[in-house]
C-alpha cells in the first residue's frame, strides 16, 4: 500500500537523507562499474559530501555548478555558489549526480553541459532527495526518495545548519 507524500511543510530532510543513503549504497553495490559522486551546488553538494563520508568512499565527492550554463542567466544573473571541483578524471568516469530537489530539469541540463566541459564521462546517472514534478525537459532521476507536488509559485530548498543537520525551506516566490 502506498501512501501519499507528506505536505512540504512536514518533510523531514534527515529522514529523507537516510533513504537516499540506503538507496545510493544499494545502487552502487548493484552497479557493474565504480561510480563517482558529484553534488550539484549547493544542496546536492552537501548531500554528496555527506554520502561520500557515510558510505566510506575514498577521496572527496565532486561539486558541480550550473551557473555558467544556465539558460535563464539574463533573469537570474550569476548566483553566488561554489565553483565546480571534480577531483577525478572525467573522461571515462561513471558519474552519479546528486541533487536535493528536481523540478524543471533546467539545472540538470546546465550541469551536464558543465560536466562535459571537463571531459566525456562514460555514463551519468541522477539521484535526488525530492522530485517535485513540473519538468520542462526530458530528465528523470534514476533514484528518487520521494515525490511532491507544489504550486509553481513555491520554492523548496535544502538548508544545512552549523552542525550539518539538514532541513527544508519552503518559500513563496514571484513568477
Amino acid at each position: 500500500m502506498t501512501h501519499p507524500p507528506p505536505p512540504a511543510a512536514e518533510l523531514d530532510a534527515e529522514v529523507l537523507y537516510e533513504g537516499l543513503r540506503s538507496a545510493v549504497k544499494q545502487f552502487m553495490a548493484d552497479s557493474p562499474v565504480p561510480l563517482v559522486l558529484v553534488g550539484i551546488t549547493s544542496g546536492g553538494a552537501w548531500l554528496a559530501e555527506r554520502l561520500q563520508k557515510d558510505l566510506g568512499l575514498p577521496g572527496a565527492a565532486g561539486v558541480i555548478s550550473s551557473a555558467m550554463h544556465r539558460d535563464d542567466f539574463s533573469k537570474r544573473g550569476l548566483a553566488s555558489s561554489a565553483q565546480t571541483s571534480l577531483p577525478f578524471e572525467v573522461n571515462g568516469a561513471h558519474v552519479l549526480l546528486i541533487d536535493d530537489v528536481l523540478y524543471t530539469g533546467r539545472t540538470l541540463r546546465a550541469v551536464i553541459n558543465e560536466l562535459y566541459d571537463y571531459g566525456r564521462p562514460a555514463s551519468v546517472k541522477l539521484a535526488v532527495l525530492v522530485d517535485r514534478g513540473g519538468r520542462e525537459l526530458p530528465i528523470e532521476p534514476n533514484l528518487c526518495v520521494t515525490t511532491l507536488s507544489l504550486p509553481d509559485d513555491q520554492l523548496l530548498e535544502l538548508a544545512r545548519d552549523e552542525q550539518g543537520r539538514l532541513s527544508f525551506v519552503l518559500e513563496n516566490r514571484k513568477i
